[in-house]
């Protein structure tokens, strides 16, 4: 990424940033909350302390709110009314802890997660600015009766709702329509490239701005996925390198990476990076090839950079990731927002989409095939990498939270 210089900041602020502890949720705005503090502000931090390893190098002040969401076992409910309560609960159970920290040292902006409603809650019953820090696709005009209609006629939606509303009354938000409320705010940063959003022409961009991924504005290479894990060096060998990695959550996959191994295992000129995460023990792969290495996480971005293809699981920072290295993609979507991202790289030409229980070794040796030997997936590809980049990444995020200030 060519980044732009940092501007001066105009006046120094106490900035507080409140998230929820997924990780696929922290990383992609810790380069923005360390540029802000770079820039001499007073960043506050309020999360679970389970991700206070991840805050805790951009130099934000760490304020303890612990989550009731599910994260370390990832045991989501497949019933997404029931996953909307969770977050709701989630709010509920945050806010006196937020209010006790804030209420006595106000932000003069505060910046939240889309997960995180009770800093919304916070910032309107003190009457003070907030920015939106979307990690992925936001609402587009439309979206209410083309999307989130049907889950309000799923059972239980109508009980869901009466809650929040009850909540909204009682919490101290000036918004007290639940539609508002959890809709589009008035200022949102879309830490994604526009190419990956839904419908991006009918996207209000008036309170949207895409600012792309945001990485280190210091390096066009290096951090990762898994920040401060490290460098990596592509072998002097290596013909062509693959990247095969399914995320932070869903890497529970001991059977699609052995079959990773049968298709990719000692093709000739190619050296594979494999990311099997914390979920895996390695021996249950079996036999490795010799030109395969297994990692339980690896420098994502960095391997990209020096990558020929990707295998992703099509999360949005992996998609991100992938665009800005200019890799065509294989996506092998596991659950929630990836189906749509994996089919938004199809439309956009970088990609394949092959769904687990269809990833044989044989169609996914022909997916990387097809690809890497498509010299318009490689001329798209392109053109995506020069697009993403355009887009202003960590500078241009730092630069409109500070016009929030006022």
């Amino acid at each position: 990424m060519s980044p732009r210089p940092s501007r001066p900041s105009r006046r120094r602020a106490h900035i507080a940033m409140v998230g929820i502890p997924a990780v696929s949720h922290v990383l992609p705005s810790l380069e923005v909350i360390r540029e802000l503090v770079a820039r001499g502000h007073r960043v506050t931090y309020a999360n679970d302390p389970a991700v206070a390893d991840l805050i805790a190098p951009t130099g934000a002040e760490p304020v303890a709110c612990r989550s009731v969401l599910p994260v370390a076992d990832n045991d989501w409910p497949e019933d997404p009314v029931a996953a909307m309560g969770l977050f709701l609960d989630d709010a509920v159970q945050a806010l006196p802890r937020l209010r006790a920290v804030y209420d006595r040292d106000p932000a003069d902006v505060y910046l939240y997660d889309i997960g995180a409603y009770a800093a919304r809650a916070l910032a309107e019953a003190q009457g003070r600015p907030m920015v939106q820090l979307s990690p992925t696709f936001v609402a587009w005009e439309g979206y209410g009766d083309e999307v989130a209609a049907g889950l309000w006629r799923l059972p239980g939606a109508d009980a869901y709702r009466a809650r929040f509303a009850r909540w909204l009354a009682e919490c101290g938000a000036t918004t007290t329509d639940m539609d508002l409320f959890a809709g589009r705010p008035a200022r949102t940063l879309a830490l994604i490239t526009r190419a990956m959003q839904p419908y991006a022409d009918r996207v209000d961009t008036g309170t949207v701005t895409f600012v792309g991924p945001c990485f280190d504005i210091g390096a066009d290479t290096g951090g990762a996925a898994g920040a401060g894990a490290g460098g990596w060096t592509r072998p002097a060998h290596a013909e062509n390198v693959l990247l095969i990695s399914l995320g932070s959550a869903f890497t529970r996959r001991p059977e699609f990476y052995r079959r990773c191994l049968a298709a990719y295992g000692d093709l000739p000129g190619w050296h594979v990076v494999l990311q099997i995460g914390k979920y895996t023990d390695p021996r249950e792969l079996g036999a490795v090839p010799s030109n395969v290495e297994v990692h339980d996480w690896v420098p994502q971005r960095e391997i990209l950079a020096q990558a020929d293809a990707f295998v992703t699981h099509a999360g949005m920072g992996g998609c991100g990731e992938g665009l800005l290295a200019g890799v065509p993609m294989i996506a092998v979507p596991q659950a929630a927002d990836q189906f749509m991202n994996a089919d938004r790289l199809v439309e956009l030409g970088v990609a394949r989409r092959i769904d687990t229980p269809d990833a044989s070794a044989g169609a996914l040796r022909a997916a990387l095939h097809d690809l890497v030997g498509d010299p318009e997936v490689a001329r798209r590809s392109a053109r995506l990498r020069a697009a993403a980049r355009a887009e202003g990444g960590t500078s241009r995020a730092a630069d409109l939270v500070e016009d929030a200030l006022g």
